[in-house]
């Protein structure tokens, strides 16, 4: 695409210069992008005279190809019709959003592309180059990890709550530090915000008297709610799964760091309509404000 619109360009302009500012592309860049399409096309295709850079014959006969091309292009990336698309849509979450935001996003999507598919996959190490490679559309969540090539959008800010059972012994009303200190609790061991739950435990210098560890959120309502066990976990999944089980849900008795929800996508897919649709979808259901 880039060497088509060079071609077109220069052959407009015959200049190296103006073809440059109009591409918003150094010099040198616009040389090195003809110089790979000379190669390819095995031609010079431009040749600098008094009167500008030139069309060879043969640069001559392949422009109209050349921007029947371009248009061809153009038009495919521009196509995206929710309506009809058949597009199968990869989105890297945790375990947790698959409670709290899959179903408003399965909801929306399907009202606008009836015909479309969700894929959900986890965030692991790997989130990056599957993002890169065109194998996930979206990463949903906190992803810190995520360095340089990639945009974002943050949604909205997430702190924490505590969940018990709602006819605990022990606890009804209110958590202070005393109960929380002498109660047993469910550890979530994964997780993108799971270590900014044990980083305020360390600064705190006190450490859960964990009696369940769980590798996700998967079962922890059920669990909580036949057991007098305490968790502490972000409040959009706190708070579905009190109300899906019938949960008590508390303030967290001290201070953990909140963490922005963020969707990323790689600057590959930056203009791809699909993708930028399924953003859009994704802003309206949850940007704060």
């Amino acid at each position: 695409m880039k060497l088509l619109r060079l071609f077109d360009a220069l052959y407009a302009s015959r200049s190296v210069t103006k073809t440059a500012e109009q591409l918003g592309q150094s010099q040198p860049t616009v040389s090195i992008w003809l110089g790979h399409l000379r190669r390819e096309l095995q031609d010079p295709l431009f040749v600098r005279t008094p009167d500008g850079m030139l069309p060879t014959p043969k640069a001559d006969r392949l422009i109209g190809e050349a921007l029947a091309a371009l248009r061809r292009l153009s038009a495919r990336e521009a196509e995206f019709d929710p309506a009809t698309a058949e597009r199968r849509f990869r989105i890297c979450m945790t375990d947790a959003s698959h409670a709290n935001l899959l179903p408003q996003i399965l909801v929306a999507v399907r009202a606008e592309a009836p015909h479309a598919c969700i894929a959900a996959t986890r965030i692991d190490a790997q989130t990056g180059e599957r993002l890169r490679a065109g194998e996930s559309d979206l990463a949903l969540g906190y992803v810190p990890q995520l360095g340089a090539g990639f945009y974002q959008q943050m949604l909205y800010w997430q702190d924490w709550v505590c969940l018990a059972n709602s006819r605990h012994p022990r606890v009804s009303g209110a958590l202070d530090m005393e109960s929380y200190w002498a109660e047993g609790h469910v550890g979530i061991t994964s997780g993108t915000g799971h270590q900014l739950l044990e980083t305020a435990l360390g600064r705190l210098g006190r450490q859960r008297r964990i009696v369940l560890e769980l590798p996700g959120f998967l079962g922890l309502g059920a669990i909580l709610s036949n057991s007098d066990l305490i968790a502490t976990l972000p409040r959009q999944t706190g708070e579905t799964t009190a109300k899906t089980y019938g949960l008590a849900l508390y303030p967290c008795p001290f201070p953990i760091e909140p963490f922005p929800v963020t969707h990323h996508w790689h600057a590959r897919y930056h203009r791809d309509a699909g993708n930028q649709w399924l953003r859009k979808v994704i802003a309206v259901l949850f940007l704060a404000g």
